[in-house]
């Protein structure tokens, strides 16, 4: 079984910056593909960020490239997610998750984390 703590998430303007963290336990960090999902008010989860388990590949959602980068330390269990130019339509619950490196599917996920973007 694979715990996700997530944090850093809370209120910021438009055009601001924030760094979420989530924090592995229960398997070896190394074994777990991670990723970012997100789920607004009245929306359906969407994708957001993912990265394989040694950190040599990435993947976003179409509505955050150029802006958030996701990253990983192996030594600290921990992944995560800087949102840079944050926009209003960037406010949700974000949520991090886990799956077994290579098995394309996250089968852990965490508790989530509010970020609200006020314009």
């Amino acid at each position: 079984q694979v715990q996700l703590v997530e944090s850093g998430g809370g209120s910021v303007q438009a055009e601001g910056s924030l760094r979420l963290s989530c924090q592995a336990s229960g398997r070896t960090f190394s074994s777990l593909d991670m990723g970012w999902f997100r789920q607004a008010p009245g929306k359906e989860r969407e994708f957001v960020a993912k990265i394989n388990w040694i950190g040599s590949n990435t993947d976003y959602g179409d509505s955050v490239k150029d802006r958030f980068a996701i990253s990983r330390s192996n030594a600290k269990n921990t992944v995560y997610l800087q949102m840079n130019s944050l926009k209003s339509e960037d406010t949700a619950v974000y949520y991090c998750a886990a799956g077994m490196r290579g098995t394309a599917r996250f089968d852990y996920w965490g508790q989530g984390t509010q970020v609200t973007v006020s314009s």
